[in-house]
């Protein structure tokens, strides 16, 4: 399971909000280059780069900062934010992003998105999954949509999507534990939909389970789970999880 550290900008900051409400916003460095080098310098190679900007502006906003991370560290970073346009696709690969996430637009613009699927693969584009109540969110969290969320991932299952990114918005920033019931749910759900043979290998859903990691021992029950990976954001920043409990993890499942 891959360790993926969380940075969310705002205003070129690094911030986190409580369930996703930017009136909850706590600012924890101004600087997100050295944060994302603290991060590499203990063995992570990857990080989740989000910009809160965007998200609300509902287009692209802090690819400068994209820039300097992918400039100044070798971490591969996946985007998300405020990706409305081929445009700000275009600007985030330009500025660094190895993948970017596709949230809001894949409820609102589905032809967009699918188009974007098949021109980038599968390896480029991640689904933003994200829900309350089993609904997909959109606009930064601060819409609810009527799509219910399996049937959306199956959806887009069918249309080549392999990454997918799910936060349970209830949990975030919360520190109460992440969704274990809903990613047992996803995964036996979804994977019987796509699973398919690739050589002697099955290549089913990549679940990357995010929103409410608190403890370091939820990350080995979200690896035995079948989670291909798991963002950590607040944890972090909180000191509830350190980065040598993390690189200690990372050395443990490289073997």
């Amino acid at each position: 399971m891959r360790i993926i550290p969380a940075i969310d900008i705002i205003d070129g900051k690094c911030v986190r909000l409580s369930k996703g409400d930017y009136d909850t916003k706590k600012i924890y460095n101004e600087n997100p280059l050295e944060v994302a080098k603290a991060f590499e310098a203990h063995g992570i190679q990857y990080l989740h780069l989000v910009d809160l900007d965007g998200a609300k502006s509902k287009h692209i906003v802090n690819h400068k900062i994209l820039e300097q991370i992918a400039s100044g560290t070798t971490l591969n970073i996946d985007f998300g934010g405020g990706l409305k346009s081929d445009d700000d696709l275009r600007i985030a690969f330009e500025s660094g992003a190895n993948q970017i996430t596709g949230g809001s637009i894949a409820v609102k613009d589905k032809e967009t998105f699918s188009r974007w699927i098949q021109t980038y693969g599968a390896e480029k584009i991640i689904l933003g999954a994200d829900a309350k109540d089993e609904k997909v969110a959109v606009s930064g969290w601060q819409e609810e949509s009527t799509e219910e969320l399996i049937p959306f991932i199956s959806e887009y299952q069918e249309k080549g999507i392999a990454y997918v990114i799910c936060t349970d918005i209830s949990k975030d920033g919360m520190l109460e534990g992440p969704s274990f019931d809903l990613y047992k749910k996803i995964l036996e759900e979804c994977k019987v939909n796509m699973s398919e043979v690739v050589g002697n290998v099955t290549q089913g859903l990549k679940l990357i389970a995010s929103g409410g990691i608190s403890t370091f021992d939820e990350l080995p029950k979200l690896a035995e789970m079948g989670c291909e990976g798991t963002i950590i954001g607040k944890a972090i920043y909180e000191n509830r999880i350190s980065l040598k409990q993390l690189e200690d993890f990372i050395l443990q499942i490289r073997g």
